[in-house]
């Protein structure tokens, strides 16, 4: 584009989003913490979801004080369903860094900001475009898809090697002026309009800026490269009882699910039966010997990278004590203290069947 074709390109999207903006609470302050929390929120749960979860989340921590002193259980807790709890463990840390290194007031220099955990490109832009008005682009899904179409980008979407190309499209074209809007419309577009399927480019209010539209090739950009077939993994978990309570084990802080709880058990090898699997991985990781009352259900359950298919069984307890090889921690908790607890959300697919067969059991 050319400067006037650019100014003309921000004065119209930012007069667009101005009247067809959706009412987000997250647009309704310039408080840093409550964009940031919000932003760290959005990274891959649909804007739906994180409404109910922002309100209730900043109900209890309401300040970047509030989340310091907070326990890391309590935070999972709070975060828990909305899945990707890396996210929650990193707004955790960078909470306490921002209380110990900068007195509680969110850095508004980029290199401070960027080293704190969880803070990437994207987040780093997003918080200081909004609330501080400095001039940084934002780069999310939508945005790339947008970009993608006005200029016939040829670079996969997918690609992390295709960044630059994106960041030197968006820095093009941001306002300067008005970072903070320009961003937010841009994403706004994207949500709204310049959607992956059928994107409403007739009556779209960049179409004439838009060089996909003006060829007629919409539908061929964003470039993807192709994904391989999804990684399947079987795993057998055992729900022991023993004296009216459950076992439940506290996964390490770090990793995938990091800092929950969950029943105990494992990977299913290759020639073995899932009942087979239940026995070795309870003695292996809890070291109990149990015996398999029931088969509860099937469970599958989709990761980013891969998908699990889970057996689960309720067992009672034989013999043995506690020794934990992967977990750090260990509960014999009632089942109707189990919602104190943050589990994933693979776990929380069965508790009604698990409610149900305690209920007929007998406790």
């Amino acid at each position: 584009m050319t400067r006037d074709q650019t100014a003309a390109f921000q004065k119209t999207l930012i007069a667009w989003y101005a009247t067809n903006r959706r009412d987000l609470p997250w647009r309704n302050t310039r408080d840093p913490y409550s964009i940031w929390v919000s932003e760290v929120m959005l990274q891959q749960t649909q804007v739906a979801t994180v409404l109910t979860y922002y309100h209730n989340f900043l109900e209890r921590f309401s300040s970047i004080e509030d989340l310091t002193g907070a326990d890391l259980q309590e935070v999972l807790k709070r975060w828990e369903g909305m899945g990707y709890y890396g996210r929650a463990r990193n707004l955790h840390r960078a909470a306490q860094l921002v209380m110990h290194d900068h007195q509680g007031s969110v850095p508004k220099a980029w290199e401070a900001f960027r080293r704190l955990p969880g803070v990437g490109d994207y987040i780093a832009g997003a918080v200081l475009s909004i609330a501080f008005g400095a001039p940084y682009p934002v780069i999310d899904g939508n945005v790339k898809r947008v970009l993608s179409r006005l200029r016939l980008l040829e670079a996969p979407a997918n690609s992390s090697a295709s960044i630059r190309e994106f960041r030197k499209a968006a820095e093009d074209i941001l306002d300067r002026r008005n970072p903070g809007n320009f961003n937010q419309a841009m994403m706004e577009l994207g949500a709204l309009v310049c959607r992956p399927k059928q994107p409403f480019c007739t009556t779209c209010p960049m179409h004439n800026f838009c060089l996909a539209y003006m060829t007629s090739r919409v539908m061929e950009f964003p470039k993807t490269n192709k994904k391989g077939p999804t990684p399947q993994i079987r795993i057998a978990v055992g729900v022991i009882f023993k004296k009216g309570k459950v076992l439940i084990t506290r996964r390490k802080a770090e990793g995938l699910l990091g800092g929950l709880w969950e029943f105990p058990g494992g990977r299913i090898r290759d020639g073995e039966t899932p009942e087979t699997a239940c026995k070795r991985e309870l003695k292996e990781e809890v070291n109990l010997r149990i015996a398999i009352d029931s088969h509860l259900c099937r469970v599958r359950h989709a990761y980013t990278h891969f998908r699990i298919v889970m057996d689960v069984f309720c067992c009672s307890y034989v013999s043995g004590r506690v020794r934990l090889k992967g977990p750090v921690d260990h509960r014999w908790v009632s089942l109707h203290k189990l919602g104190d607890y943050p589990f994933p959300k693979a776990n929380h697919k069965f508790m009604p069947q698990l409610m149900k067969y305690a209920s007929l059991r007998g406790g």
